[in-house]
């Protein structure tokens, strides 16, 4: 009794085996998050689904199926290497660009602010309309493959110039990873939800859109109304002034002191 007992305490988690669980648990989290909506997603359910079958396949005896799929797992994850070898690249990119990297960057996230704040005020004056993506915790690479890459620091010349009526990139959207200026002209996705108001253009129903589907947020001046808008969590904040704008930037960007969170958005 006492021997089974002994084998029993295995089961038994210390506090060094959830500090591992926690860890795992974060990293997985992390990983769906760098390859959902990529082709590595659909990967990573094909190599579920097989590993599935293979299981069957044992509790069934099914010698064949099983052969298979064995040497399929054996090759199989070479092959992935190879063949995936741009989404393995993009995926340790984004990493790179990860929030916890991020707070050792050298701008802190209050300057970007400035920057980004200062930019929206200027084109807001010149009745430039502008669409300003930041992201978050869910990349943004596959909206920024429908772009023109630029890997610029943040600046409110560069932001002001891109937005230059007539500019090649001026219909996009800007694509703001940390202190960088990933990506201009980004097509993003029109909201699918119905929308009351009448007088949004296109720029607030895709900051909408991208809103929707990610956890970025993304900045809108209207160049009919001169007025800043800000999109977040799928909702929509209008006429947005100077110092509410800067307090939202702030909680998206990292900063060495800390990120100011960001108020509620309201409709």
């Amino acid at each position: 009794m006492n021997r089974l007992w002994e084998q029993l305490q295995i089961f038994r988690p210390g506090w060094t085996d959830l500090i591992e669980i926690l860890i795992v648990a974060f990293l997985l989290y992390r990983i769906l998050l760098v390859i959902q909506r990529t082709r590595a997603m659909q990967i990573v359910l094909g190599v579920v689904f097989m590993a599935f079958m293979y299981g069957a396949a044992r509790l069934l005896d099914l010698i064949l199926i099983r052969t298979l799929l064995e040497t399929v797992f054996q090759y199989g994850a070479i092959a992935a290497l190879v063949v995936f070898q741009p989404e393995l690249r993009s995926a340790l990119a984004r990493l790179g660009r990860s929030r916890m990297i991020r707070v050792f960057q050298k701008l802190e996230g209050s300057q970007v602010a400035e920057e980004i704040v200062e930019a929206a005020e200027r084109l807001s004056r010149a009745k430039h309309g502008a669409i300003i993506a930041i992201e978050q915790d869910v990349g943004l690479d596959e909206y920024g493959e429908t772009g023109s890459t630029v890997d610029a620091r943040v600046s409110a010349e560069m932001l002001v110039t891109i937005f230059t009526p007539y500019s090649p990139l001026h219909d996009g959207a800007v694509l703001i990873s940390g202190d960088q200026i990933h990506t201009a002209g980004a097509i993003l996705p029109l909201t699918q939800s119905s929308v009351s108001d009448r007088s949004l253009g296109t720029r607030h129903r895709a900051a909408l859109g991208l809103s929707e589907e990610t956890d970025a947020l993304i900045i809108v001046v209207s160049e009919e109304t001169s007025q800043i808008s800000i999109a977040s969590a799928g909702r929509l904040e209008r006429d947005v002034g100077p110092e509410r704008l800067r307090a939202m930037v702030v909680g998206a960007l990292p900063s060495r002191e800390g990120t100011l969170p960001a108020a509620p958005v309201a409709g």
